[in-house]
């Protein structure tokens, strides 16, 4: 296809509906990407559009603007169709359109997927809908059972037609195209048209519109990116650790909730850093002015929604943490943006969960650019960053010309007090630190959050309804022996070096297996399963014995998580 040329046009020339023009503003889009300049007026004039754009260019916005401005609200059965490869695109595309969507009253869009209830997809379909997103096997299934009607549509949309092909889902798409009404409107979206997508376009439409879009090449040399496993709560313990040993400049944080913008902050302070949240409740004064001290260093870390964020341009920002994941690419992409600036080298990190893997390869195809896994950095690491800060702070005090007075009062205290210098300026040194420890310790907390915690099985675990009895480890197996009767004493396991025992108030009347409490541990607390040992399950309760140092923050969690329905209620053992 022929690369066209991109018409200066804005949003408000394109005679998008009054309702879904109203929303841009609160979305954050004040300029149309090239691939919606190009798309937008072809949908809206009802044109079959063949489309070649990746992933991150606005695609979605593109065919989801012109075709929520001719919806009919009144009318509440399926009008536009959105196939997708994938669940969590469909998800993703289904929430753009509620969006984008927002001030349409009584829109109604539904994502369609499998792993999902029908019942739940079948409660909103007869309820009606205007927008049906959905995977092609799903979507299948409903018009086979005909719990779904197509009478009403007016465009169907084919979104990563190359996906669909590498996944085998081709001709499911064909299946679902020929049972759709013809005169639908038509537009088909791919990064890439290998033949069987042509074919599939040549077929099903009209006339289309060409659009490519010229690849612009995104510019990641000069940033790192990198990403986290995320494990829930301990997303705040791995925050101040990634950066207690990063040597960093400017940060945002980058938060999903106005909420989190200042429960962020405030763990950032509460842990020594200088940091300030920054959200849509703040004033424009209050706004400019956290701005302002982040550009001229009274403070390093600024913890912002997107919409917050919105056109700031620090250039001293060294690392760009997304601490919740974006929905989408572009937002991803804008954020990271504002680091690795002005030949400088810049630093990005992404937390993300288990079911959000297929988001980061995601960014990966758009970026062209791999992100590599990091793990938290060791306690020692830690601690060599915070003591090399501290000797960069004396030398920086000591090049400064008016200690004269500051050094007599010092000595004359050690004088008076009969006390060496090196304890007095110990305990200056610590006034001027504050309550926060400078140095992590180094052997109970390296036991604790890892990257890599995966669910193993546990060969230390036995059940029992009565007291403790000793557990056999593969290297000193226990003796056969006959079932042991109710009447038989049983004998505390040792504690191991280097751990604790807790109690939990789940045991074998509630249903409670040795899995589910190393899952909910492993999960809960991000701690390697391996760390996890000698549980044994009671009647009421049971024990497991875990590394010491657990962090305040952790204990308090799983005393709330909740195993079999009920709450954990941990505590240690005397």
């Amino acid at each position: 296809m022929p690369q066209q040329n991109v018409p200066v046009t804005g949003f408000d020339k394109m005679n998008l509906d009054p309702a879904v023009f109203s929303c841009l503003e609160n979305v954050g889009y004040t300029t149309p990407t090239p691939v919606q300049r190009l798309t937008i007026p072809h949908l809206l004039a009802k044109k079959d559009v063949l489309g070649q754009a990746r992933t991150g260019t606005g695609k979605t916005a593109a065919f989801a603007l012109p075709l929520l401005s001719r919806i009919r609200l009144d009318i509440r059965r399926p009008q536009v169709l959105v196939l997708t490869p994938t669940r969590e695109l469909a998800i993703q595309v289904a929430d753009a359109f509620t969006t984008y969507g927002q001030n349409l009253k009584g829109l109604s869009v539904l994502a369609v997927y499998g792993g999902q209830s029908y019942g739940i997809q079948l409660g909103q379909l007869k309820k009606g809908v205007h927008v049906v997103v959905g995977t092609p096997g799903r979507l299948m299934d409903h018009m086979k059972r005909n719990t779904i009607n197509f009478a009403d549509l007016f465009c169907r949309v084919l979104d990563e037609a190359d996906e669909m092909l590498r996944m085998g889902f081709i001709e499911d798409v064909e299946w679902i195209l020929e049972r759709t009404p013809e005169n639908s409107q038509t537009a088909l979206f791919s990064a890439t048209l290998p033949g069987p997508v042509k074919k599939v376009a040549g077929k099903h439409l009209t006339m289309p519109e060409n659009v490519q879009v010229q690849e612009e090449a995104f510019e990641t040399t000069a940033i790192r990116q990198q990403f986290w496993m995320a494990k829930g709560a301990t997303k705040a313990h791995a925050l101040v650790r990634i950066l207690s040993a990063a040597s960093f400049d400017g940060v945002i944080v980058f938060v999903k909730t106005k909420s989190s913008t200042l429960d962020v902050a405030k763990n950032l302070e509460n842990n020594g850093f200088k940091a300030e949240a920054l959200n849509g409740d703040m004033a424009q004064s209050a706004r400019e002015q956290t701005v302002n001290r982040l550009k001229n260093g009274r403070i390093d870390i600024l913890v912002a929604t997107d919409v917050a964020a919105r056109g700031l341009d620090v250039d001293r920002i060294s690392h760009v943490i997304n601490y919740d994941m974006p929905a989408q690419v572009d937002p991803y992409i804008h954020r990271i943006g504002r680091t690795g600036r002005a030949g400088r080298t810049g630093e990005a990190i992404l937390f993300t969960g288990r079911n959000e893997r297929w988001m980061v390869r995601k960014i990966e195809k758009a970026t062209r650019q791999p992100i590599t896994e990091m793990h938290l950095p060791s306690p020692k690491a830690v601690n060599k960053k915070r003591i090399a800060d501290f000797h960069n702070s004396i030398s920086k005090t000591l090049e400064t010309r008016d200690l004269e007075t500051f050094e007599s009062l010092v000595a004359s205290y050690a004088e008076t007090n009969e006390l060496p210098m090196a304890k007095v300026a110990a305990a200056l040194a610590r006034m001027a630190h504050g309550d926060t420890p400078l140095l992590l310790a180094a052997k109970k907390d390296e036991k604790m959050p890892s990257a890599k915690a995966k669910t193993k099985k546990i060969a230390s675990v036995k059940t029992s309804d009565a007291s403790f009895k000793p557990v056999a480890h593969p290297k000193n197996p226990a003796p056969a022996r006959k079932p042991r009767t109710s009447s038989e004493p049983v004998l505390p396991t040792p504690l191991r070096p280097g751990m604790e025992r807790y109690r939990i108030e789940v045991g074998e009347s509630h249903g409670i297996k040795p899995k589910d409490i190393v899952g909910a541990i492993a999960n809960e607390a991000g701690l390697e399963s391996k760390h996890i040992k000698d549980i044994n399950i009671q009647s009421r309760f049971s024990l497991v014995d875990l590394p010491e140092g657990m962090p305040g923050e952790i204990f308090r969690l799983l005393k709330r998580t909740r195993v079999r329905s009920r709450q954990m209620a941990i505590s240690k053992c005397a």
